[in-house]
């Protein structure tokens, strides 16, 4: 009798088919959807006053949405362009962070990181850090990073040469759609007690701020919502609970220990008997 053949090891990747094509699919969603928003910036861009050229550069070599609208949101503003770039550079922290967790959930070659580090913004590091296994990751970063970088800088380039032909971007009521976009896009991130509290007090210290300091600074300051939300989170509190004094026993798991439980007894029975 011969030995059954020994199958081959297998080196298909440990992500399913079906798997991989709905990666890929909400990867484009995200890209495209995303992507398109990049006419709105070429045409707010030409109506802060940059050029083509500047416009242009400023997704390519930038990219990061929210950095970009805030600095050609400051600068149509009146505002300088150190207090622009700013605004830019402090909304664009948040990225160094994604990419410590994408770096250990990623493991990219070295050779590649530079290049991967361009596309580490909020919407690849969602589709990323959504994936089971580190080959579903780095499909969904690779797809949504691709699709949303080309869409992003191709209608970037389309706004900006269709707002001479537009006019004032004004009268279309294209100068709120970099707002609204951001708005669009940090909305569903406010979810829990705290965010809900810092995102609040953040529009109340950017409205307080408005008039009295120059464009680029209010936004600044409302960043100070953020320790002040987890300051009055971490807070315990103590209004509405009674102090528990020495002949009340805990309550919870501690208060079920044998030890809690016979002290309770005791107690119990010398009530009834005085």
């Amino acid at each position: 009798m011969t030995a059954p053949p020994v199958p081959a090891p297998s080196s298909a990747p440990d992500v399913p088919d079906t798997s991989r094509a709905a990666v890929v699919r909400d990867a484009l969603g995200v890209g495209v959807a995303v992507g398109l928003s990049g006419f709105a910036f070429g045409v707010t861009s030409a109506g802060a006053g940059l050029s083509l050229v500047q416009t242009c550069a400023l997704s390519l070599l930038v990219f990061t949405g929210a950095s970009q609208f805030a600095l050609v949101g400051a600068l149509g503003a009146g505002g300088g362009p150190f207090t622009a770039a700013a605004g830019a550079f402090f909304l664009g922290t948040r990225n160094a962070f994604y990419g410590l967790r994408l770096s250990q959930l990623l493991k990219l070659p070295r050779l590649v990181r530079p290049l991967a580090a361009q596309w580490v913004i909020d919407e690849t590091s969602a589709i990323a850090l959504a994936q089971r296994g580190r080959d579903a990751a780095r499909l969904g970063f690779t797809v949504t990073g691709a699709s949303l970088y080309a869409l992003w800088n191709l209608t970037t380039f389309v706004g900006a040469v269709g707002a001479s032909a537009l006019g004032d971007p004004a009268a279309w009521g294209l100068d709120a759609a970099g707002p609204a976009v951001f708005l669009a896009l940090l909305a569903p991130m406010v979810k829990g007690r705290t965010e809900r509290t810092a995102a609040g007090l953040a529009v109340v210290l950017a409205l307080l701020f408005l008039p009295l300091l120059p464009a680029g600074v209010p936004v600044l300051m409302s960043a100070l919502a953020a320790p002040v939300a987890l300051a009055f989170a971490r807070r315990p509190r103590t209004s509405g609970q009674q102090a528990p004094d020495a002949h009340t026993a805990p309550d919870g798991p501690a208060a079920r220990t044998p030890a809690d439980r016979a002290a309770r007894e005791e107690g119990t029975a010398d009530d009834r008997h005085g």
